[in-house]
């Protein structure tokens, strides 16, 4: 496993070149920070798949921050979009040389936060993944687009390099003047497909009315798509829900289902579905917790026009002890 010596490791994130054309080819990179410096981000290389890995390293600026996510171009060059330490901004940095040394962060852009309501815990960390041409696509949640900051949406940029990034675009799951706040999204891209052809799939939570209390709050996730890199997007789905707050574990900081989760997009040649992993809850019994770790049984449809979603029920793990099935799709 690869930690520090010293210190405390907080969410890692691993990936490894699988682009058997690229010069690290087999290379796999951990990302984590650590939080007795500050959050001091750390990289770790690997050449031997997670067999032993190099000594921990520092960013170009020696940065700080939360929640980066390494990602490999098919030139071997590793790209980290991330947070920064007061989450203020999301800045990527890069390493070309197949992680003996890490360049200095640069800006994608500011975020703007809306503070989700209920005491739920979340905060804008990035989701990101890569196409197969080497575009990096980074999501979060951000009010920027809201009157008064009152909600927030899923916003995107992409890659125009290996140091600049695109203007920030909404994802429109609904309308800016909707009561729809959306938050810790999970991101996917189909790897086998890049840029005008790219398959999205984004997974999210959400509460249908952003202004409610911890007893009215009423959690679900949703999910939208995209055929072409994000220049349109599928009609949004629920995927399931609605789950009351009361139902999730408490922690120092809140209500939790994650700091952050994934989706993984298929190649049409493995049935081409979008499957994200999200933590389910459904009402304690006897004064233990139901909630678990689900992927939706059948997987996602990725398409252009209208989205079906599939009900969730497949347990990959849970917390406290094994959900029941969760409840079937609709649509919002």
């Amino acid at each position: 496993m690869a930690t520090s010596t010293t210190g405390n490791p907080d969410k890692n994130w691993i990936v490894c070149d699988n682009t058997t054309s690229s010069p690290f080819y087999g290379n796999c990179y951990t990302e984590w920070d650590n939080t007795t410096d500050g959050n001091r981000i750390k990289m770790q290389t690997s050449s031997n798949g997670g067999l032993s890995w190099g000594r921990a390293r520092n960013t170009g600026d020696n940065a700080t921050g939360l929640g980066g996510q390494p990602l490999v171009r098919p030139n071997g060059t590793v790209l980290v979009p991330m947070n920064n330490a007061n989450q203020s901004q999301i800045r990527s940095f890069r390493s070309v040389d197949g992680g003996a040394s890490w360049r200095a962060t640069v800006l994608v852009s500011s975020v703007s936060r809306h503070t989700v309501a209920g005491g739920l815990r979340t905060s804008p960390l990035p989701s990101a993944e890569m196409d197969a041409a080497g575009t990096a696509y980074v999501v979060w949640q951000d009010c920027r687009f809201r009157s008064g900051c009152a909600a927030n949406d899923i916003v995107m940029s992409k890659s125009t390099g290996e140091t600049t990034w695109a203007s920030v675009t909404r994802v429109p799951i609904d309308g800016t003047s909707s009561t729809v706040d959306h938050f810790i999204p999970g991101l996917g891209v189909d790897r086998s497909t890049s840029g005008a052809s790219a398959r999205i799939g984004l997974a999210h939570y959400y509460y249908p009315t952003a202004a409610c209390s911890s007893t009215t709050c009423q959690l679900n996730v949703g999910f939208i798509s995209s055929t072409n890199g994000g220049t349109s997007w599928s009609a949004a789905t629920n995927v399931t829900g609605p789950m009351t707050l009361s139902w999730l574990a408490n922690t120092s900081q809140g209500r939790m289902v994650g700091d952050y989760i994934s989706t993984s997009v298929l190649p049409p040649t493995l049935g081409g579905r979008a499957w994200p992993t999200i933590a389910v809850a459904t009402q304690p019994s006897g004064g233990v917790f139901n909630e678990a770790m689900h992927v939706p049984t059948g997987g996602l449809a990725i398409a252009g026009g209208s989205a079906r979603a599939s009900a969730v029920g497949v347990v990959v793990a849970g917390p406290a002890q094994a959900a029941r099935r969760a409840p079937a799709v609709t649509r919002h």
